[in-house]
């Protein structure tokens, strides 16, 4: 869900610096309605991905967003959107917007992943209840305007014509038509003379224009009788609205006639034109500039959304966003084939393929051509399949004689269903496809759902294949079987026997490249199966298409499910460890997740709403004692008033800040380095901490919960992060915050079945023993087998002193943590508060006392160059694409032949070295956590209790309490022994009524 957030004063500072960052505003509904309607239009449906996910919205609003993000460079981005709700405007007048079609059904799922992607990339989403779009961004291009910074806002509505101002702070880049000829479908720059230019009038009167002539689009009614033609030449005449009222009696004829009847009118329609500068709003333009983002929050998304060349990009893309550096899961393929496509894709142009619109054609670089069916320029026809279609009680029984004798695992039989809706609690069920041998006879569809034609009754085709699929007998292949399961499981259906999935088969061989069904039969079977998009019309569903046309397109997907077994087996077969990873990991795993997402997990929406509003009151506290302690009041949502408070009124140290456009930066980084060196500095981190906290989490949980089921059902997503571990989304429950006491309050709402408990099962210092194991750092070993603090040690190693402090601790808790993530000594100086020279110097001894960490992590970067991937101890590739020439010419070498001296001087790839350096640790982890889980799913088969939630290396169960002295033990045993390490795992486990109590 995209993080929503309403303002306050940016600044009110006037004058323009010399060199001043950029903001950008972005009308988030106008540019999606284009979007949508420009792909709609141009190809008959819409984009959708291969299982039928609307993509129009998401991939136009981020084709124009990347394409302003590259030709502005912005500092600070903002998005608005409207709400569902009434805005006054409504309120004041029933018939504003009235006439507008409905929002299209396909539309509103679409846009809601656009939100989260927004989310994912940090991005600010702003609304404000009440109000339009169009009103918050003249509130924030106005506050950042008077504070000096230049402002740009992407839009399709001329509306927003009237914020552009004389001196050319505020301009507007609007997006025309999409449609109409000559048009490139980029954004043309408008000032004061632009608009001019194109309605006649300045921006100043743009308002007044529309009070006379009225606006169609959102049905202000205007003048009646006084056109466009006439409204410039009054205004060109009179200046504004009241000086033409001020002069009627000079005017003469019709015209004066038609402005007395519609005075009143004119005033309405004045008003409602306005866009409001003052909506209450507490967004700071320090909130709004690009920080990088996430990846393994990015990736699920775009792996979804099918985006395959975007997230081999997503170095270029943290650049773009704001990112100092890539993160240790960013893999960018800096191969030109991407771009060379999608330039050839701009070259070809519309005219060569009648299916594209312009805008369509107007392809960018971070998109291959291929990314979605609609930008493909040299577009094969479908390949098709005719299965047998059952629909016979005579037909039924001979399928069912046939599917009997089909036991071979080597052969399993693929499997398919058709769906109305990708959410299997709210899905109906089309139809069932399956597939045992190479020819149309062995294969079949069962229509059950369709809305015409001779379908069969669903409850005696799901009873005849109960035998089969709820049998291990039966060896079957699935594509995502976690989806299908669920939609079995939502029909009465424990489906069981699922010997391959090709997805999972395919994330363990590449985790980099894209494992949907499409792409995977074009690369190995060389076939491109029909599109969703050309099956489903827009605004239907496949239960509206015809028996003999969904029966060819579940026969397809069967069918390259069946074949692709063994084209994927050939590919396993040369690397054993890796065949071993998907039959004994990831394929165990896939029903332990279905499990937990048809399960959920409650949520105490009653605590979160009182949680939010004493949040409300702590706010207003932290803001009176920030300007009891600050002697004045200001804007705490202004980076400029605090950058001048805290550095020259209060005069604190420069040097822990950093110089900015605009002055001195007040960002998180700065805070933390100044906080207790002054009250304010302290308020501020509170106010900002409890503020995001509040929106991101507080208000947003309790409208993800599911009227049906009473709670919160995430997505885990097992094939969206390049380490091995697994990610979350809609919502992405792994990203409760815990660091503050505040924050932990969250885990608070998270509550188990009435009159249960909620148990946590966390592995301490997982990552540390998995480093003792893999170096065999003697004493690293040894201390956890005696299982001494490893912490105090490394503080004891490092101090040279046998009696250690808490504090003392910290050090080296930082720095043991650090290491596994390339940490150096600059960042170690931040994080533990020593000065730079002393921080080398720890990590220097830390080198020296722990020789053989250091030459393990030095050997991984080795392995990595010289291979071109790592491993983890179960055999798990983490790939590293390297862009540097120095490295790529040392791949082949022996690892032990590479000096890594000689080329740290150069940075080359440094993000990549340390993520090669870390990705076994990672991933060994991963794989362990994943074992268990498998491991207790099957003991939790005998007990009521469920498993609800993975994050990271803990796991969360409710059950009820009769349960827990029994499970307690069985748990923290099944953890500690999943598998044998040189070194002890362990477990913490408690229980409590909450996830708050289980800590």
């Amino acid at each position: 869900m995209a993080q929503s957030t309403s303002a306050s004063d940016l600044s009110t500072h006037n004058s323009l610096p010399e060199k001043h960052p950029k903001v950008i505003l972005i009308d988030g509904h106008s540019l999606a309605f284009r979007s949508y309607f420009a792909f709609a239009k141009g190809r008959d449906g819409g984009l959708r991905t291969s299982t039928g996910i609307p993509t129009s919205v998401s991939y136009g609003f981020l084709k124009a967003l990347l394409e302003v993000m590259e030709s502005e460079q912005p500092d600070y981005v903002a998005i608005a959107f409207d709400l569902s709700a009434p805005t006054f405007r409504h309120d004041a007048d029933e018939t504003y917007k009235a006439g507008r079609p409905e929002t299209p059904e396909d539309f509103k799922p679409d846009l809601q992943n656009l939100k989260e992607l927004l989310q994912a990339l940090n991005l600010p989403v702003v609304t404000a209840p009440g109000y339009e779009a169009d009103d918050v961004i003249g509130t924030l291009a106005r506050r950042a305007s008077a504070a000096g910074y230049p402002v740009k806002i992407l839009s399709g509505d001329q509306d927003l014509f009237q914020l552009i101002d004389p001196d050319q702070k505020i301009k507007v880049l609007h997006l025309g038509n999409p449609f109409a000829r000559g048009t490139t479908g980029h954004p043309n720059e408008f000032g004061a003379e632009q608009v001019q230019a194109k309605l006649g009038v300045l921006p100043s009167q743009v308002v007044d224009y529309k009070a006379l002539c009225g606006d169609s689009s959102d049905n202000i009614p205007g003048v009646k009788g006084i056109g466009a033609k006439t409204a410039v030449q009054l205004l060109s005449t009179y200046g504004s609205l009241e000086q033409i009222y001020a002069s009627l009696d000079e005017i003469k004829g019709a015209v004066k006639q038609k402005l007395e009847a519609g005075r009143e009118e004119a005033r309405h329609s004045q008003w409602m034109a306005q866009i409001h500068l003052d909506v209450p709003l507490e967004i700071s333009l320090e909130d709004c500039q690009l920080k990088g983002f996430d990846r393994e929050a990015v990736v699920p998304l775009l792996e979804k959304l099918e985006f395959q060349s975007l997230m081999k990009k997503t170095l270029q893309l943290q650049k773009l966003f704001g990112g100092a550096e890539a993160d240790n899961d960013a893999t960018p393929d800096f191969s030109e084939t991407d771009g060379a496509k999608a330039a050839s894709a701009i070259a070809t142009g519309t005219p060569n393929n009648p299916f594209l619109s312009d805008f369509e054609s107007e392809d960018l670089a971070f998109f291959s051509a291929e990314e979605t069916d609609a930008a493909q320029q040299q577009k094969q026809g479908p390949a098709l399949i005719h299965p047998q279609i059952i629909q016979s009680s005579e037909q039924l029984a001979e399928l069912v004689q046939r599917l009997q004798a089909l036991t071979d695992p080597a052969t399993p039989v693929a499997w398919d269903t058709e769906t109305s809706d990708l959410e299997p609690r709210d899905a109906e069920l089309v139809g069932i496809g399956c597939c045992w041998g190479a020819g149309e006879s062995d294969m079949a569809y069962l229509p059950v759902g369709h809305k015409t034609g001779a379908n069969l009754d669903k409850a005696t085709v799901l009873e005849a294949l109960r035998p089969f699929l709820e049998s291990t007998k039966y060896p079957k292949a699935l594509q995502n079987a976690k989806f299908d399961r669920l939609v079995f499981r939502c029909q009465g259906i424990e489906l069981a026997g699922v010997v391959f999935d090709s997805m999972l088969a395919s994330y363990v061989l590449d985790p980099d490249n894209s494992h949907n069904l499409t792409d995977l039969s074009r690369r190995y079977l060389g076939i491109t199966p029909q599109s969703y998009t050309e099956l489903v019309p827009k605004g239907q569903t496949i239960a509206d298409i015809d028996i003999a046309s969904v029966a060819n397109y579940c026969g397809m997907d069967v069918y390259t499910t069946f074949h692709l077994v063994a084209k994927l087996r050939d590919e396993l077969a040369p690397v054993p460890e890796i065949h071993r990873l998907l039959l004994e990991i990831e394929q165990p795993l896939e029903p332990v997740l279905a499990e937990m997402e048809y399960c959920g997990v409650r949520i105490d929406q009653e605590y979160l709403r009182d949680f939010s509003r004493s949040l409300e009151k702590e706010l207003a506290l932290i803001e009176a004692r920030a300007y009891e302690a600050a002697g004045e009041k200001f804007n705490l949502g202004s980076p400029k008033q605090l950058s001048e408070l805290l550095f020259e009124k209060l005069g604190l140290d420069r040097k822990k800040s950093r110089k900015t456009k605009t002055g001195y930066s007040t960002d998180a980084a700065t805070l933390e380095k100044l906080q207790g060196d002054h009250p304010v500095v302290d308020a501020m981190l509170e106010s900002r901490t409890l503020s995001k906290l509040k929106s991101t989490y507080v208000d947003a949980l309790p409208n993800l919960v599911r009227p049906d089921t009473h709670r919160v059902h995430t997505n885990f997503n097992q094939t969206g992060t390049t380490t091995g571990r697994l990610s979350s989304s809609n919502p992405n429950l792994q990203n409760i915050p815990i660091r503050t006491a505040f924050s932990r309050q969250i885990r608070k709402a998270f509550i188990p079945e009435e009159g249960w408990l909620l148990a946590a099962a966390d592995y301490s210092q997982i990552e540390l023993r998995i480093l003792a194991h893999l170096s065999q750092e003697p004493v690293l070993v040894e201390t956890y087998r005696n299982n001494e603090d490893v912490h105090t040690l490394t503080a004891r190693l490092l101090l040279e002193k046998d009696t250690i402090t808490s504090e003392e601790r910290r050090l080296g808790k930082i720095i043991n943590f650090g290491v596994i993530y390339g940490m150096g000594a600059q960042r170690f100086a931040r994080e533990s508060g020593v000065k730079a020279s002393e921080a080398k110097l720890f990590i220097d001894r830390f080198n020296q006392r722990y020789p053989k960490v250091f030459a393990y992590l030095q050997t991984m970067q080795q392995q990595a160059i010289a291979r071109g991937y790592v491993e983890t101890i179960f055999g798990r590739r983490r790939y590293f694409n390297f862009t540097n020439d120095n490295l790529l010419k040392l791949r082949g070498r022996k690892p032990e032949e590479i000096d890594l001296d000689s080329l740290r001087p150069g940075q080359y790839d440094a993000g990549l070295l340390r993520a090669a350096a870390n990705a076994p640790i990672q991933g060994s982890s991963a794989d362990i956590i994943k074992i268990a889980m498998a491991k207790l799913h099957e003991i939790l088969r005998s007990y009521q209790a469920n498993l609800l939630l993975q994050v990271h290396d803990e796991l969360i169960f409710e059950l009820p309490p009769e349960e827990w002295e029994s499970l307690k033990p069985q748990i923290k045993s099944t953890m500690e022994t999943a598998v044998q390490l040189s070194v002890p795992l362990l477990v913490e486990i408690n229980a409590g009524k909450n996830w708050m109590e289980t800590k």
